[in-house]
């Protein structure tokens, strides 16, 4: 006869008070009996047309809460799960629903203290909230309830629910909705009852933050060879764009090509499309990442049964509570890697294996993350990308260029960068190209994951050579900067500067532009072959007169007001992005481990290496000064121009790496008394005491940096890395005036017409279409 089977219990990932797992796991029991803090989720589903919550009632074998309305779905996350996994598997298991994966919107996690059933029962929990939202109700019908677990649905108006929960109803289970899980009901009324008029007003003022202008480019000293390769290129940089959408989220190519269907079914739907594409995503740069649509606004139809649905939240990928130290490594020493779950993959094939009944499921994962490259997760767009970067190749009459291009799209299929980077670092042609995966920004875990971009210009020669004098002085730079000497490097190489006027870009090019670049970002080139830049000087141009011009007249006291001029601006501009390739990258510990300030700082790096390249530019402006390389004539319009900037940069909020940069250096210096506010809310530089403040904080970044003490690095920024009363004066004062923000609206099929119109074609164009400043 055989046995019965012995059916094992639940064991729970044990964790901190504070949330951290402690490599102990227990069962269900002993966790619920000893009072262990483990995890937990909470899934609300919610009708938009209907405004209406999905909840259950529990059934009434339940030994918490038994017999009582309930959240829709909910559930423990086992030993090795991760958080999302296990709101998809729950709710399909308690309500035979399955929905990808973006569905789910984490919106908060709330710690639940409390004890029932005379204290035999004790829940200490860390609850992830998600929310899912559909256009409209999903059918009762469309439901399959798991008996043990639930015994009814039903739709609820949800400030109807709210009030019983308030009223302390006994049919439902109790939730303080005046306190933390309050939140739920706050951002549902927030995001979803704002009426037509009232949107298309708020889009409307973000868009009008925005200006356009016309960048012109001479194509004089282009060959007849070298723009048709320019064609090739732009048609590749519609690729590159089909990659970063990709790159922001998984679902966002189907979202912009939804928008762009409609954009002129209504006025509504004219603005959400214009304001997607400056920002690429559903998500503002300029409000923090806030999402500006809502469901309806897509109705992207994901074929779950019979409903549709969609969120727009910031997806922030969950690592769970711990990446090991090895994944950590193999993820920054290679910028061009995607990280996936062993466990998605895993639920995916169960769920779509599976839909008619519940089933054990795999748990508790040895390495649940694995890593993928660029090459093979994007190999479809990258085949076709390297195909046209060959032929571009193959026309071009620089051999430089040719060098690049073929590099590159090699690059593309091996996910090997670095002979690739080796022969941008060296392009030496009329027609400047960047393209690949190079900035960490959208990375906002640990700052070690690229993005492809691409920028197109012409080179502009009277211009580079005037900036060869920064390249030079790396070296020098170096040996003098206020650190200790044990930190400084003895093997700086001359940086190679090129200035552009920019043609054409794509890729992570979203939002507010950049007016230079300073790549790779690779540790092992930077450390074997140094960095280049790139300097967009008719951005530069566009920038300064349409916003640091007016910012100055409103915030800089009127005596001072001279002193900003677009040389001062633009030469530390060159300096900033000098300065990335100096100070400490590759740094040895206290206890002799060989690593990197990336590596150390994780998500803290970005915007403590832009304060540092900001402050120490301004640092190395004035050493050149002493050293008679440059007119002493610009100390005091640096000076003033850099805090007409710092206004600029803030203005985007705190979110993103620049802006917490600035703002950690104008708080410094404004608490040291080198930065003045006047009564009448304008402010002034203090030329008596900037110098040495200036230098008191290259020496406190430098020296975070050096040491990889991330622990100073987050107290530094934690301080400084605010929005203060000062900085809200002047951004209240630019409100008023309604200083604009700089991106572009590329127009490739505009660009493409002029490359065809043949040999008596305008050689000075306006290749960039439109142009919004930041």
């Amino acid at each position: 006869m055989a046995k019965p089977e012995i059916e094992h219990e639940e064991h729970f990932d044990v964790l901190t008070r504070t949330g951290q797992k402690t490599g102990v796991s227990k069962s269900r029991g002993d966790v619920h009996r000893d009072g262990d803090y483990h995890g937990a989720v909470h899934v609300w589903i919610f009708s938009e047309s209907t405004q209406e919550l999905l909840i259950q009632r529990r059934a009434d074998c339940k030994y918490s809460w038994g017999g009582l309305w309930d959240i829709s779905s909910a559930g423990h996350i086992s030993a090795g799960d991760s958080s999302l996994i296990t709101a998809r598997r729950e709710l399909h298991e308690e309500l035979g629903v399955i929905l990808p994966k973006d569905a789910f919107e984490l919106i908060f996690i709330f710690l639940q203290e409390c004890a029932i059933n005379d204290g035999k029962f004790i829940e200490n929990e860390f609850e992830d909230v998600y929310l899912v939202t559909t256009l409209a109700p999903i059918p009762l019908e469309a439901f399959t309830l798991q008996e043990s677990e639930v015994s009814a649905v039903k739709y609820i108006p949800f400030e109807e629910y709210k009030n019983l929960l308030a009223k302390e109803d006994p049919e439902y289970v109790p939730y303080d909705v005046n306190g933390e899980y309050g939140q739920l009901f706050d951002i549902i009324a927030t995001r979803y009852k704002e009426n037509l008029e009232t949107r298309s007003l708020v889009l409307q003022k973000q868009l009008s933050r925005y200006v356009c202008v016309s960048l012109g480019a001479e194509l004089r000293g282009l060959t007849d060879a070298d723009k048709e390769a320019l064609a090739l290129l732009i048609k590749a940089g519609t690729i590159i764009d089909d990659i970063f959408h990709l790159q922001v989220w998984y679902s966002n190519p189907t979202l912009r090509d939804w928008l762009k269907e409609h954009a002129e079914i209504s006025h509504l739907d004219k603005l959400k499309w214009a304001y997607y594409r400056i920002n690429k995503s559903p998500w503002s740069c300029l409000d923090e990442n806030a999402s500006f649509l809502t469901t309806a606004d897509s109705a992207v139809n994901h074929l779950v049964q019979i409903f549709t649905l969609q969120i727009w939240t910031k997806w922030n990928l969950n690592y769970g509570r711990k990446v090991s130290l090895g994944m950590k490594n193999k993820m920054q020493q290679d910028f061009s890697m995607s990280l996936k779950r062993h466990s998605e993959t895993d639920l995916d094939t169960f769920l779509s294996d599976n839909t008619t009944g519940v089933r054990d499921h795999p748990v508790g994962f040895g390495h649940d993350l694995y890593t993928v490259p660029y090459s093979q997760e994007y190999k479809y767009f990258l085949g076709k990308a390297a195909e046209l970067l060959h032929k571009a190749g193959d026309l071009t009459s620089s051999p430089s260029l040719n060098r690049l291009l073929h590099s590159k799209a090699d690059a593309f299929l091996s996910n090997d960068y670095y002979d690739s980077d080796i022969a941008w670092m060296e392009l030496d042609s009329k027609l400047d190209v960047t393209i690949g995966p190079y900035e960490t920004y959208e990375d906002a875990i640990f700052g070690y994951k690229a993005t492809f971009e691409l920028f197109v210009g012409v080179r502009d020669d009277k211009a580079t050579a005037q900036v060869k004098l920064f390249g030079d002085h790396l070296q020098v730079l170096e040996q003098n900067l206020p650190m200790d000497s044990v930190y400084k490097s003895q093997d700086i190489i001359a940086a190679p500067i090129r200035v552009i006027q920019l043609i054409y870009n794509s890729g992570d090019v979203k939002g507010p532009q950049t007016v230079a670049f300073n790549l790779p970002n690779d540790e092992r080139m930077v450390k074997n072959r140094g960095t280049s830049m790139v300097m967009l000087k008719n951005v530069s141009e566009a920038k300064f007169k349409h916003i640091l011009q007016p910012i100055a007249e409103v915030c800089i006291a009127k005596e001072q007001q001279d002193y900003v001029d677009f040389d001062s601006f633009f030469t530390h501009t060159i300096c900033h992005e000098c300065c990335h390739g100096i100070g400490p990258h590759s740094i040895t510990l206290p206890n002799g481990e060989k690593s990197t300030v990336r590596l150390k700082l994780q998500e803290l790096h970005s915007a403590l290496e832009e304060a540092k390249a900001d402050i120490v530019g301004l640092w190395a402006l004035k050493f050149l000064m002493v050293q008679e390389l440059l007119p002493k004539s610009l100390i005091k319009s640096m000076y003033v121009s850099f805090l007409a900037g710092c206004f600029r940069s803030v203005r985007f909020g705190l979110e993103e790496a620049h802006g917490k940069g600035q703002a950690l250096q104008f708080n410094w210096l404004f608490e040291k008394g080198a930065f003045i506010l006047h009564p009448d809310e304008t402010f002034s530089v203090d030329f008596s005491k900037v110098d040495a403040e200036v230098e008191s904080l290259s020496r406190e970044i430098l020296t975070i940096q050096a040491k990889g003490d991330k622990k100073e690095a987050k107290a530094l920024l934690e301080k400084y890395c605010k929005m203060s009363q000062p900085l809200k004066v002047a951004l209240e004062k630019l409100e008023k005036v309604q200083v604009r923000v700089l991106t572009f609206l590329r127009c490739s099929f505009f660009i493409l017409q002029l490359l065809s119109i043949g040999p008596k074609r305008s050689q000075h164009k306006p290749f960039i279409e439109h142009v919004e400043l930041a």
